[in-house]
């Protein structure tokens, strides 16, 4: 009927799209997933590949450094501003591209003729990558009913849990096992996959491009080299010893003057990318404060037990992969039990987030205890601990940062949270490199002091490495402690922050 009255000339609406949940809807949202742990496992490869891509491509030290960088820049760019693409050009379209662009750049990465190809290669990789994070949200969000939303947010969950420490150990046996070209090419099947899934699987909305004659150009010129800049200033910044070089501090000063203006900017436009005014919902304010604590736990968690092995013990990435895969695999089924517990209406996720966040204390107290003796095995129970403390101290902030949100506001709290997400990352990846030169230096200073005769150190070599050996087992411990404090700090602001919220689709309002 629709058509008829459109041929005969009638202007009326177009009818609904069907987003009734069934198995396309969820074949979909397994595809996006997909897509995003790929991308995820995707920003791992040159960081574990990088001497034999070095080797093979003839980069150096320097264009190594910037090849990581920019692929962290672009990739965090693009989670700030792929939610409007998506609305725009709809969610289905935009996905397929994105996923499409990825897997062809990553295809090229590795036949690149020389290293200035494969660093353009790599930052349009990045921007690819990036803008597929924000999609697993905004599809959860939009396309599953109340009753199992929180069931989806938990699969996007897998992204800050799985993925990382799953990434790594995928890379390292590809590298070992295949040639470091394939660490790029593995992306190819699962790819192919996830824009099968894609396309079959979500609605094809229609285009809006009447967003355009709204589009925010001063935010996109203000924003997309503001963020691009800070990253590369925190990325590069311990390379480049931070702010005695120039280069660094036109990025971290130049970055959060655009970041600000931006901020300005969008404060008061009426098609912003992101929506400030959602900082007045207190539990959104708080999930996004307490998810950067979190994220910055949970990455210290990875490395420091991984540096450590290396550098100590003299493990290769091969070696400490089943200690990654210890947390890594058993997401899969501690994220449905926690989704499953929360969304109990009795069960206050305040509470679970609370022991979530106690448990990650606990898990580095003992780390804490580190010697020089310990190998793998030691660390497995810390491991164990942070399988079921992980998804407790991330679906929580999930289930506050949505709840109280209206339908139209998913895209704007999809491009806050991802951003916040991938931002920390890489904050605390700076920080937990500053924090380890400074605890090692105070350290070897400390142990030189003892022993008294700086110049005899010099001319022993044993001595002199054990010593630089304890002064890691030190600092690894002082990490530790330093981030069972973070997580124990980011409890006690529970009972200032937020309020109660329900599971979605057990009452209306849900707030108490």
């Amino acid at each position: 009927m629709y058509w008829l009255f459109k041929r005969a000339g009638v202007s009326v609406p177009a009818p609904p799209i069907s987003t009734a949940f069934g198995l396309r809807i969820f074949t979909g949202l397994v595809g996006v997933l997909l897509a995003v742990l790929v991308s995820g496992f995707n920003e791992n490869v040159t960081k574990v590949a990088m001497p034999d891509i070095r080797g093979a491509m003839g980069l150096s030290v320097d264009q190594g450094t910037w090849l990581l960088a920019v692929y962290s820049a672009t990739s965090i760019s693009a989670m700030a501003f792929s939610p409007w693409c998506a609305a725009t050009f709809s969610i289905r379209r935009f996905t397929l591209c994105a996923i499409a662009a990825f897997m062809l750049l990553g295809i090229l990465c590795p036949l690149a003729p020389n290293p200035k190809v494969l660093m353009l290669l790599r930052t349009l990789q990045g921007f690819a990558a990036g803008a597929l994070p924000p999609m697993l949200m905004s599809v959860a969000l939009r396309f599953l009913p109340p009753g199992i939303r929180l069931y989806g947010l938990g699969s996007y969950a897998l992204t800050a849990t799985f993925g990382p420490s799953f990434g790594t150990p995928l890379a390292a046996w590809w590298v070992d096992y295949a040639g470091w070209q394939w660490a790029f090419w593995q992306i190819i099947p699962f790819s192919l996959l996830a824009m099968a899934c894609v396309a079959w699987g979500l609605p094809q909305d229609p285009l809006r491009l009447e967003r355009f004659k709204q589009f925010d150009w001063r935010g996109l010129l203000l924003g997309l080299p503001g963020l691009i800049l800070l990253v590369l200033g925190l990325e590069l910044g311990q390379w480049q010893n931070w702010f005695a070089s120039p280069m660094i501090r036109v990025f971290i000063v130049g970055g959060l003057g655009l970041l600000v203006l931006f901020f300005i900017n969008e404060w008061s436009h009426p098609l912003p990318f992101f929506k400030l005014q959602l900082l007045k919902i207190r539990n959104l304010a708080h999930a996004l404060l307490t998810l950067g604590g979190v994220l910055f736990v949970l990455m210290a968690v990875i490395k420091i037990p991984s540096a450590y092995l290396a550098q100590i013990q003299g493990y290769r990435p091969q070696e400490t992969a089943p200690l990654m895969l210890l947390v890594a695999l058993p997401q899969l089924l501690a994220l449905p039990l926690v989704v499953a517990l929360c969304n109990l209406r009795w069960v206050d996720c305040r509470w679970v987030l609370a022991i979530g966040l106690g448990l990650l204390a606990l898990a580095c107290g003992i780390g804490s205890q580190v010697t020089s003796v310990w190998s793998r095995e030691n660390f497995y129970g810390l491991q164990a601990i942070q399988i079921i403390a992980q998804p407790m101290a991330v679906i929580p902030l999930l289930m506050l940062a949505t709840g109280s949100l209206n339908p139209a506001d998913g895209p704007f709290a999809s491009a806050w949270f991802n951003t916040v997400k991938g931002f920390s990352a890489v904050a605390a990846g700076s920080v937990l490199q500053v924090l380890t030169v400074n605890r090692e230096h105070f350290h070897s200073m400390m142990l030189v002091d003892r022993v008294g005769n700086t110049s005899w150190i010099a001319t022993t070599p044993n001595l002199a490495r054990r010593i630089h050996e304890q002064a890691m087992v030190l600092a690894s411990s002082d990490l530790y402690l330093y981030m069972a404090g973070l997580a124990l700090f980011l409890v006690v602001l529970i009972p200032f922050g937020p309020t109660r919220i329900y599971p979605p689709g057990s009452v209306v309002g849900a707030v108490k």
